[in-house]
């Protein structure tokens, strides 16, 4: 679905366990109350595939104010320092760019939901901690600059840009990091993630379209989105979903797995000579 701003997550989850009739509702990757865009819901069953949705890769667009640094590297917290940007040049921009495309360190954002000692790193930010994440491993593998404008009288410059990255990768810690490097500070300003995995913004409802037909992508349609496909005979799809192994196929996994009359059965991987079902589907089906 298409989140709309102000919303949290968790507030669309409950929305839509109204409007589908059910509890069993999750979604797939938080965004911030403040970004717009595609969050993966699923509904009954298909909230199984989830955990497999988590780590794809997203796109987003966004808009960096640099000459600005906030407390939660975004518009929502409080200014807590910067300088005058109007003498950075587009080429300085590019540069900075550039130095956050591949792969990279990066630090979270303090206010993430990255749990420390048990407890959610923007829940001790607000309690008055001082709260130092540590630095892992993503990859930024496009960062395009679309726009650049000076605003606020020429102290500060709004960027508009496209980046694609790995699970994990904060667009907040960019805009602060491309800051940082130009030595005036930024933040992010607007949030608008375009594709989750195989699922884009094209795809997407709103709250308001769902509330007036739920429409949702069938369970059979979501598999073969999401994963590479094993179409199985008709005797293995009674062994899969009564959980016996199967000869090991050509992708290791994990796969979707159907029935002859194109049913989503399983999701297979190979453990040596054989297929294992991780999770199993048959018999029924319905939408995700």
């Amino acid at each position: 679905m298409d989140k709309p701003q102000g919303w949290t997550s968790h507030d669309v989850v409950g929305r839509m366990r109204r409007l589908a009739g059910t509890r069993k509702v999750g979604h797939a990757g938080t965004l911030d109350p403040m970004a717009t865009g595609v969050l993966v819901i699923g509904v009954n069953r298909a909230t199984r595939l989830l955990t497999y949705i988590v780590g794809t890769d997203k796109t987003y667009t966004a808009t960096i104010r640099l000459g600005q640094s906030t407390i939660t590297d975004d518009a929502e917290g409080e200014i807590t320092g910067g300088s005058i940007a109007a003498a950075i040049t587009p080429e300085d921009i590019s540069a900075g760019v550039l130095a956050l495309t591949g792969t990279i360190s990066q630090v979270p954002s303090s206010v993430s939901a990255i749990k420390v000692k048990g407890q959610r790193a923007y829940a001790r930010v607000r309690s008055g901690e001082d709260v130092q994440l540590e630095a892992r491993s993503v990859t930024v593998s496009r960062f395009e600059v679309h726009d650049i404008r000076r605003v606020n009288g020429g102290r500060q410059q709004d960027v508009d840009v496209t980046v694609e990255c790995s699970s994990g990768t904060y667009i907040r810690a960019l805009a602060r990091d491309l800051g940082t490097a130009l030595g005036v500070g930024g933040h992010l300003t607007a949030l608008r993630r375009t594709r989750v995995g195989p699922y884009t913004i094209e795809q997407a409802s709103t709250l308001d379209q769902l509330a007036e037909k739920l429409t949702l992508l069938e369970l059979d349609d979501a598999g073969r989105a999401l994963f590479p496909v094993r179409e199985l005979s008709a005797a293995e799809a009674d062994d899969v979903s009564h959980g016996r192994k199967i000869p090991a196929g050509q992708d290791g996994g994990p796969v979707a797995a159907y029935s002859p009359e194109g049913t989503l059965v399983a999701l297979l991987e190979n453990r040596g000579q054989d297929a294992r079902a991780l999770l199993v589907f048959a018999p029924g089906n319905g939408p995700a």
